[in-house]
């Protein structure tokens, strides 16, 4: 946007920028360069994945201020997400690399700090990336087993429920799946990377038509655009302390975007490339996701009904709502389950975006000696794929999600990782490069020119803002089970991650090791 790219010359011409790039940051091109810029888009696209986020959260969105909640407090992290994303953006066209936010920070906060900036980014982003692929798949599971409800009769016409345990066999099959379509090429992952984008589009347009059209009673404009739900039996009155918690949902969603950073060594002229897709995949996931926001609420008349456990989805509300859609029109809730096909569809693509990103971070920091056995994850097979490190993060999504057979409330700490522990991740390379960089820093070819000092703190100050609020208690009055754990888990990640830089990692990390001579 505002300098030249950084090219490199050899006999037949000039080399892709963001292969000559990569070498000038000291790294030999081991992935395949292969993915276009659409591409680059379609991987964070897909893990944004509003049919997914909002899906999967709607219930809290309903729960914490209804409409209201749900159409602003979508614009209000929407629009301080884009923020995030375009001092990303800036970074990641100077430092078009895998590891992306770890290798930001480590170049950001200058030779003294580098190893330790770039252990504990790290660290917090492959964390909140694991945690990111437990929670898709999981909620993939769980909608799998709400489709299997209805499609037997619903919970009042003695439909199945499955068990806890059915639900993590659902989710290690469909981790299973993902690994084993991440050991493909990357040509065969960019074609699904574009269709899930093409998915998500399509469905979201679809849906929210045809379930407003469909359902026989509809919510007026008013009480879309005006209704604050106050009534949610968790012992909060305060409509601005009611709101906060609405906002969960939409922030929740708009995560993951960091995957066009991780994917920059596979995408052609990534210094370009890169930032358009962390942009593009932000902008249209806001405006697509409020179209998804708009229809699905029209179709909502009865807060509580929705939110009951006695309903025949079991208390999911968007189920509840695509079943008693078509049931109350045609008499029977199938067309709704189809819907409900739809969504699972997208989020099963979703998981698969997540566990490609996830293991690029893995090959990356890896590659830099930061974890134990990196020698092994680090690896690619002959069609430069790093299927060791496809499979570890597929393990490990599993062993993550195990915790839900001991403790629900263990499990929702450990996932709260996905929305925290990732933004502190996102965050901790802008600051740096607001403060120790400031006059430092060399913009690629998109930079925000003057205006990136001040986009940065607005960024740094959002992450801050939300990691307080989202650590609030969510119901009162607080016991062991209403307590949320989320501040226990990020400051148990923080608090490990410290403890191994200092007795451990501080004697040989040195931060992102190049592997080009000079």
């Amino acid at each position: 946007m505002g300098l030249p790219t950084h090219t490199a010359q050899n006999g037949s011409g000039s080399l892709d920028t963001g292969n000559a790039r990569l070498k000038e940051l000291g790294y030999k091109q081991e992935l395949k360069r292969d993915l276009s810029v659409f591409s680059n888009f379609a991987f964070s696209f897909s893990i944004i994945s509003v049919l997914t986020g909002i899906t999967t959260l709607y219930n809290t969105g309903l729960n914490f201020g209804g409409p209201v909640s749900l159409q602003y407090g979508w614009f209000i992290a929407g629009g301080f997400t884009m923020i995030v994303g375009l001092s990303m953006a800036e970074i990641c066209s100077s430092y078009p690399t895998s590891g992306g936010l770890y290798y930001w920070s480590a170049k950001l906060a200058g030779p003294n700090w580098a190893p330790f900036a770039s252990w504990i980014t790290g660290w917090f982003n492959i964390v909140g990336q694991w945690a990111v692929t437990t929670s898709v798949d999981f909620s993939l599971a769980q909608l799998i087993q709400v489709i299997i409800l209805l499609s037997t009769g619903g919970k009042n016409g003695g439909g199945y429920e499955a068990s806890k345990y059915v639900v993590i066999g659902i989710h290690g099959g469909i981790l299973l799946m993902h690994a084993a379509l991440n050991s493909l090429p990357i040509s065969v992952l960019s074609f699904f990377g574009q269709l899930a984008a093409a998915w998500n589009l399509v469905g979201v347009l679809v849906l929210m038509i045809l379930i407003p059209l469909v359902a026989t009673e509809r919510a007026s404009a008013k009480f879309v655009f005006t209704h604050f739900n106050t009534d949610n039996d968790d012992g909060i009155n305060s409509k601005p302390y009611i709101f906060v918690l609405g906002l969960l949902m939409s922030q929740y969603t708009l995560t993951g975007y960091d995957a066009s950073a991780h994917m920059t060594e596979e995408t052609k002229n990534a210094d370009k490339n890169g930032p358009k897709g962390i942009i593009s995949a932000i902008g249209i996931s806001v405006i697509f996701g409020w179209f998804y926001l708009l229809g699905i609420t029209f179709a909502v008349t009865n807060i509580s009904s929705l939110l009951s456990e006695d309903n025949d989805a079991g208390g999911y509300a968007i189920a509840e709502i695509f079943y008693q859609a078509f049931k109350g029109r045609y008499g029977n809730g199938v067309g709704g389950i189809i819907c409900l096909g739809v969504v699972a569809v997208a989020i099963f693509f979703c998981g698969m975006s997540s566990v490609t990103s996830n293991s690029r971070m893995v090959y990356a920091f890896s590659r830099d000696g930061a974890m134990p056995l990196s020698s092994l994850w680090h690896k690619v097979n002959n069609q430069e794929v790093p299927m060791n490190a496809v499979w570890l993060s597929a393990i490990i999504s599993f062993c993550m999600a195990l915790t839900y057979l001991g403790s629900e409330v263990a499990f929702q700490a450990m996932v709260s990782i996905a929305t925290i522990g990732l933004y502190i991740a996102y965050a901790l390379p802008i600051f740096f490069r607001v403060t120790l960089a400031r006059k430092s820093f060399i913009p690629g070819p998109f930079n925000l020119g003057r205006y990136g000092v001040l986009v940065g703190w607005i960024a740094v100050l959002w992450v801050a803002t939300i990691s307080i609020l989202f650590s609030l208690p969510v119901s009162y009055p607080i016991t062991n089970e209403t307590l949320n754990y989320t501040p226990v888990a990020v400051g148990g990640l923080l608090i490990i991650t410290i403890s191994s830089w200092i007795l451990w990692a501080r004697h040989w990390f040195k931060g992102p090791v190049t592997n080009v001579e000079s």
